[in-house]
């Protein structure tokens, strides 16, 4: 499954790790919730990177507790009609600041990619190479957005803000 990473096609130093599946000593993970739930202290002291793909029906908080510790967060798209995971995005990056990677999984769809985006998701799991193509050539049609959200930019309002002389604000 092609990775789009940053705006860029990107190869995915993530091993996936299925349910019962044996845990590598070191190299990048994303485990599965229920099991990073485990334990996920011995996980996390593990060498190697660890990130953990977390089902869009599991509360956050959950989650909180280990934000600083984990390199990346998979949210999951089990459909193209279920958007849970924008809120849980919104909340990761502005709520708890989490500054690693946000990553979309499961029903990546073309016409949400921008949207993903605006939520803080960094990097997105697409189904075909020419999807994964198309989300990168997105990246660079908008600069300029209304609404501020989690992913950083400054907004049309406040770039206007910062063009006006000296104390004077309209």
């Amino acid at each position: 499954m092609p990775l789009v990473k940053n705006g860029k096609i990107a190869t995915d130093i993530y091993t996936h790790i299925a349910d019962g599946a044996e845990i590598p000593q070191d190299g990048a993970i994303l485990v599965p919730a229920a099991r990073f739930l485990e334990d996920p202290e011995a996980l996390l002291r593990r060498e190697g990177k660890v990130g953990v793909v977390w089902p869009n029906n599991r509360d956050i908080d959950g989650l909180v507790p280990y934000l600083d510790r984990l390199a990346a967060v998979a949210l999951v798209f089990p459909i193209f009609r279920d958007g849970r995971a924008y809120s849980q995005a919104r909340l990761l990056r502005e709520r708890y600041r989490f500054a690693g990677e946000l990553r979309a999984t499961g029903q990546v769809l073309r016409d949400q990619f921008v949207f993903m985006l605006r939520a803080g998701f960094d990097a997105l799991d697409v189904k075909k190479q020419s999807d994964a193509e198309a989300y990168a050539a997105t990246v660079k049609r908008y600069s300029v957005f209304y609404q501020p959200t989690g992913d950083g930019r400054i907004t049309a309002f406040h770039r206007r803000l910062m063009r006006l002389p000296e104390g004077v604000r309209s």
